[in-house]
């Protein structure tokens, strides 16, 4: 039978995970959950920053002329326009990127990295490289390393949304080296 099970075919309850499959699955969300929380307290007592305010200025330092719209961010995160929207208000008051109408649509804004920007993510990313390599990185060898990209390559092949992999500004493994 194909990945569907027999008890899902017949449309009872679905079998409980294997140990195998629960142990795969609740490892990925746990250790998500553990790195996103040290993260966030990495990035805001070095940097005084919040993780996903370093995304946006990773995003933008990737995006032509530094240059993105705030609805294109929305989308390559997990926020909504709005909650972009408020994101950018934030790193526009610290300084850290300049807030434009687009010039091909009135309706819509777009955000710019400014030097100032520029100079903390430059930081922050130093921190972000180093903390990733000794925290989680440094546990697994070059060729588990070589396996595990290769898993998500396989994942996000299959699952991403359409264009996802390809927006612009979207941090890719070679942006944390």
């Amino acid at each position: 039978m194909s990945t569907q099970s027999r008890e899902e075919a017949s449309g009872r309850m679905p079998a409980r995970f294997t140990v195998a499959e629960r142990d795969a699955w609740t490892g990925l969300l746990r250790t998500h959950a553990i790195m996103v929380r040290r993260m966030e307290e990495m990035f805001r007592t070095r940097h005084q920053l919040m993780y996903g305010e370093f995304e946006v200025l990773l995003r933008l330092s990737r995006a032509p002329n530094g240059r993105m719209r705030i609805s294109d961010l929305a989308t390559a995160s997990l926020l909504t326009s709005s909650g972009m929207s408020r994101l950018v208000d934030r790193l526009q008051r610290a300084g850290l990127v300049a807030r434009e109408r687009a010039p091909e649509d009135a309706r819509g804004a777009n955000a710019t990295l400014t030097p100032a920007g520029q100079e903390r993510l430059s930081a922050a990313a130093v921190s972000d490289n180093t903390f990733v390599r000794e925290v989680f990185l440094s546990l697994y060898t070059q060729s588990e390393l070589e396996q595990m990209g290769r898993f998500w390559a396989r994942f996000l092949e299959c699952a991403a949304p359409q264009g996802e992999q390809a927006s612009p500004g979207r941090p890719t493994d070679s942006d944390r080296q």
